[in-house]
């Protein structure tokens, strides 16, 4: 049982599904957002993708500013801004923005993959000068930005300077949590669905942390897949669609979320079997109190500060009910876990 309260929060794909359009997935994020508002979620993030047909959140800052609207507390961000993509004056000028919209709510999660394929990120960028390399010098060119106007500073983010929007490093990879250690930055590891180097990422970037203004200890947020159902034959069902989406994306084939397969699974060749295998280590599915076991065992093994869900659900309705019971699920772990705490225990936060 872990021994520490711990955050939870909602990582929004803003999904297309089959059938839909990218409208009618826009919209449904403000009934999600508003659901996790209300259920005690303590931030909404979207992610940057491009050209695939399943996803409606490319636009990033758009949306965070669009489902911000529809809030009135619950912190909004990007799960990432994929900086390689922008020149950071560019970011630190749109969050400038949604901070001086929504004061104290916005957080700047960037990570340094292009998140599409090779082609679209030159349609997105006219040329590879831009390269991945120069994530550490473009991360601390868009601290600056958003941070207060320096002497003699020449170009300034209007809004952003001063704003000193929360900066978090994203990744899938030990590059990643090396770089947020040196910073002392919150890190945020990929594992929804790349987790084969999470235990390794998390050692690192807690064994070389380094205080800064921005963070005295070492703050860890986990991706984890949750589909929850009233019944685990529910659950099964409702979560192969997350599964169809997951396989078509690792063989470069994304495409709009589908309906949900009786039985999936054991239609499957022995190497899909095997991609969904890999994935699984951050993954539960079932009734609340097989996924609450689950995800007691993943936080003993990890320790992370927060859990960013991520919810597949081809139904909208039933993707609300999911989450829903993820937060039922983490208000009684907290309970428990607060009651095997001692008095006036104090617990590590990253950007309230």
């Amino acid at each position: 049982m872990t021994k520490k309260q711990v955050r939870y929060s909602v990582l929004d794909l803003v999904p297309i599904v089959q059938g839909s359009n990218a409208s009618v997935a826009l919209h449904n994020t403000i009934s999600t957002v508003q659901m996790a508002e209300r259920c005690g979620f303590t931030r909404y993030w979207v992610a940057e993708h491009h050209n695939m047909g399943g996803i409606a959140s490319s636009a990033t800052s758009v949306v965070i500013g669009h489902v911000a609207q529809a809030t009135n507390h619950i912190r909004v961000g990007s799960g990432g801004i994929m900086l390689p993509n922008h020149a950071p004056l560019i970011i630190a000028e749109q969050f400038g923005t949604l901070a001086s919209l929504y004061p104290g709510r916005v957080d700047l999660g960037i990570g340094r993959a292009p998140g599409t394929d090779q082609r679209t990120a030159y349609a997105l960028r006219r040329n590879l000068n831009s390269e991945i390399d120069n994530f550490p010098r473009d991360v601390m060119e868009l601290k600056m930005l958003l941070g207060p106007v320096q002497p003699d500073q020449r170009v300034r983010a209007i809004p952003g300077v001063g704003t000193n929007v929360p900066i978090w490093i994203l990744g899938s990879s030990l590059y990643g949590a090396q770089l947020a250690a040196i910073l002392g930055l919150p890190f945020g590891f990929a594992s929804h669905f790349a987790p084969a180097m999470m235990m390794d990422a998390i050692k690192v970037y807690r064994d070389h942390f380094k205080p800064s203004d921005e963070l005295a200890e070492p703050y860890v947020m986990l991706g984890y897949n949750v589909c929850a159902a009233d019944t685990y034959e529910e659950a099964k069902f409702l979560r192969s669609s997350g599964l169809q989406s997951f396989l078509k994306m690792r063989t470069g084939q994304p495409a709009q979320l589908p309906p949900p397969i009786e039985d999936f699974e054991d239609m499957l060749d022995p190497t899909s079997k095997n991609m969904l295998k890999s994935a699984r280590s951050a993954a539960s599915y079932g009734e609340p109190e097989s996924v609450r076991g689950e995800i007691e065992k993943f936080l003993d093994e990890t320790d992370a500060d927060e859990l960013i869900v991520v919810c597949q659900i081809y139904e909208h309705e039933k993707r609300l009910h999911s989450f829903e019971l993820t937060s039922e699920i983490f208000t009684e772990i907290n309970l428990r876990s607060e009651q095997q705490q001692p008095e006036n225990t104090m617990e590590v936060t990253a950007n309230s």
